[in-house]
């Protein structure tokens, strides 16, 4: 079977989708797959590489120039363009493994859905509301998950009457805050905020990137995450902290994210970890999840569990924490991908047989 290996973007986190594809080229059972690498360059351009039957050495030659021909050479690497539906090939499957905006909030997944394409990871649904803060956490309150206390402001509401959000924002809300973009993937425009001042400037900020942002609580707890992997019979990892977080944006190197510290297992009760569990498949069902995905929760002194935030296509490179929870249970990053081309082969052939009944 072919994997169509699809990996770059327009956005902040294109090298991370690049690290992230590296990581899969050499944890992958070439035994039983070959690996077509597809790159979306900055400027959106697909191009395709030549078939990958081993690992590469580097992951700068990820990096594709257009050419005439897909060669991987010392130094050169080309693809040659392509359109989305060319990836349309039997026996195949496409791993979308890119982050961020126009990438894991569903575009990809809507274009490869329309196309009859099967591929790896969340639905259209679930990769949208999980990339959007403020649609995410309105769904998973009335779904009665515990979270932070929040304030939506959309960029229109803002401009009209700041001061009337600003107290909504302080009523309800004490400092410190953190004022987010609402459907950014990396930590781009994140803001703490101790007043006033600093709110305003953070909320400013904030709208050269998006125009939908969130100020949240700022929470005194401990960050830990589950890994998820599945669809109705879902599958947990064991828990992970975060112990010194290092914001991952476009200007993070691979320095600082060696220095990002985890531990594995991360040591907390019996009782928060079932309350994690529980929180972790009722969001994941709600948004129609099916798949994989990495649930980050905040954990106080008191052993509340708060859920943060849920990624419908984490980080693969070595650093990351999801390839790592499920390697300290037993299950190799080739094993990972195994199950995961199961998944999107099983889900495919479920659509298929429900347009057919349609």
């Amino acid at each position: 079977m072919q994997i169509y290996l699809l990996y770059g973007g327009q956005n902040a986190e294109h090298h991370l989708s690049l690290a992230s594809a590296f990581a899969v080229i050499r944890a992958i059972y070439f035994k039983f797959y070959s690996v077509c690498p597809i790159y979306i360059t900055k400027t959106g351009q697909w191009l395709k590489g030549a078939t990958l039957h081993a690992p590469l050495a580097t992951a700068a030659q990820l990096r594709l120039q257009a050419g005439k021909t897909a060669t991987f050479q010392d130094h050169v690497a080309t693809g040659i363009p392509i359109q989305p539906g060319d990836l349309a090939v039997d026996n195949s499957v496409v791993f979308p493994l890119m982050h961020g905006r126009n990438a894991e909030d569903g575009t990809i997944q809507g274009l490869l859905q329309s196309l009859g394409i099967p591929y790896i990871g969340d639905g259209v649904l679930a990769s949208a509301v999980g990339m959007d803060k403020i649609v995410s956490k309105m769904l998973f309150q009335q779904t009665g998950i515990p979270q932070a206390p929040y304030v939506p402001i959309l960029k229109g509401q803002w401009q009209q009457d700041s001061e009337r959000l600003l107290s909504r924002c302080e009523g309800s809300l004490l400092y410190p805050m953190y004022v987010k973009p609402a459907n950014l993937g990396s930590s781009l425009g994140v803001r703490r905020v101790d007043n006033r001042a600093t709110l305003i400037s953070a909320v400013e900020n904030a709208f050269a990137f998006a125009g939908r942002i969130l100020v949240e609580q700022g929470i005194v707890a401990r960050e830990i995450e589950l890994g998820l992997l599945g669809d109705e019979k879902l599958q947990f990892t064991i828990p992970g902290e975060v112990l010194d977080r290092q914001r991952l944006n476009q200007r993070t190197d691979v320095a600082t994210r060696q220095q990002q510290r985890l531990k594995i297992p991360a040591q907390i009760t019996a009782t928060a970890l079932a309350k994690m569990k529980q929180y972790a498949r009722k969001a994941y069902a709600i948004m129609d999840g099916a798949g994989l995905a990495r649930c980050d929760f905040f954990l106080t002194a008191n052993d509340d569990v708060l859920l943060n935030e849920i990624n419908t296509m984490p980080v693969f490179d070595q650093y990351a924490m999801y390839p790592q929870l499920w390697q300290k249970m037993g299950l190799s990053s080739g094993d990972l991908i195994d199950e995961l081309v199961k998944l999107a082969r099983k889900r495919f052939k479920r659509q298929q047989q429900q347009t057919a009944q349609a």
